[in-house]
């Protein structure tokens, strides 16, 4: 019931900050907020930085989606790890956001910019930063067992 209520609560914060993003700033525009972070409103039509935007239908992006988390869905059931079942939930509610978004807009909406002078690094929103934190707990589970099995 809890890993449930943190999905929904997950999902929701980031449906919510897309829908501030859509509303309140101009497509393409930045809000800076620091002098190497902007909030800004981009329409990512492609999979994560915008790869292959424009070359296939949103339709199969978000069927690729699914497919990916039906299958962390099968990983997290057959998973015995707490902490690995937690990055598969945190991971989850990311795909899960993205995949909603791209359902109702056709697109994903980022708006977390980082740059510094001549570095850039790509937009993105927070179902990104779940997956990403998801991905990276799992990574630090599979390496802390395998530092076990390497001192055995």
């Amino acid at each position: 019931m809890l890993k449930a209520f943190i999905i929904i609560c997950l999902f929701l914060i980031d449906l919510i900050s897309k829908q501030y993003i859509l509303y309140l700033i101009p497509l393409n525009s930045f809000l800076s907020i620091t002098f190497f972070f902007d909030i800004t409103h981009i329409h990512n039509f492609g999979i994560s930085f915008g790869l292959l935007s424009g070359f296939f239908s949103y339709w199969l992006f978000a069927f690729i989606g699914i497919i990916v988390t039906i299958f962390l869905c099968i990983m997290y059931f057959q998973s015995t790890s707490i902490l690995e079942k937690w990055g598969f939930i945190i991971i989850i509610s990311g795909a899960l956001s993205n995949i909603f978004d791209r359902l109702i807009n056709g697109f994903v909406v980022d708006f977390i910019y980082f740059h510094y002078q001549e570095f850039f690094w790509p937009a993105f929103n927070f179902a990104d930063i779940y997956i990403t934190t998801g991905v990276l707990i799992i990574v630090l589970h599979i390496l802390k067992n395998l530092h076990k099995k390497i001192i055995k």
